[in-house]
């Protein structure tokens, strides 16, 4: 159940401040060194499927989504997601995660992509992704690429290098 107290938003220009300082939290400076951060490097994310949790008007988490090419499937990159520490454990980072991989798959993404902790997100839809399916622009670990929302037809597809698309 979502809490009522939180609200979500699209992302704009407004929230990048905060997102920077949320994400610092987070991860710390070693979030430049992922290889999904490479992937992001290469172009800008999709503002209208990343999203912001508010709460009397403070933003308190957030999530974006990259479009990316993976293989020969049109999909999106989710990451990074990220909830200020004092918000933890109270739905927020799922709540985000469920709206933006709705609103990509609505809006004809073929699949969404991450590197994660598969017991966070599985319950979330999201499944491993076949081990040496995808390359990534440095070194991932294998076991922890996952895909939600991917049919049958865009997973035949889903076989080779993972970059930024138009």
């Amino acid at each position: 159940m979502l809490n009522p107290d939180i609200v979500y938003l699209t992302e704009d220009p407004s929230h990048d401040g905060i997102i920077q300082l949320i994400n610092q939290e987070a991860f710390g400076p070693g979030r430049f060194t992922r290889a999904a951060e490479r992937v992001r490097e290469q172009g800008p994310h999709d503002r209208r499927l990343s999203f912001v949790a508010s709460e009397n008007g403070a933003i308190v988490g957030s999530v974006r989504l990259t479009p990316v090419l993976a293989g020969g499937v049109k999909a999106h990159l989710l990451g990074p997601l990220a909830v200020r520490p004092t918000h933890k454990n109270r739905g927020i980072g799922r709540a985000l995660v469920a709206i933006s991989v709705g609103r990509a798959l609505d809006q004809g993404s073929e699949g969404v992509i991450l590197v994660g902790d598969p017991p966070y997100y599985q319950p979330l839809g999201f499944e491993l992704v076949a081990i040496g399916t995808l390359a990534f622009p440095g070194p991932v670990d294998p076991s922890r690429i996952l895909i939600a929302g991917c049919s049958p037809t865009a997973r035949a597809k889903l076989a080779g290098t993972i970059g930024w698309r138009t």
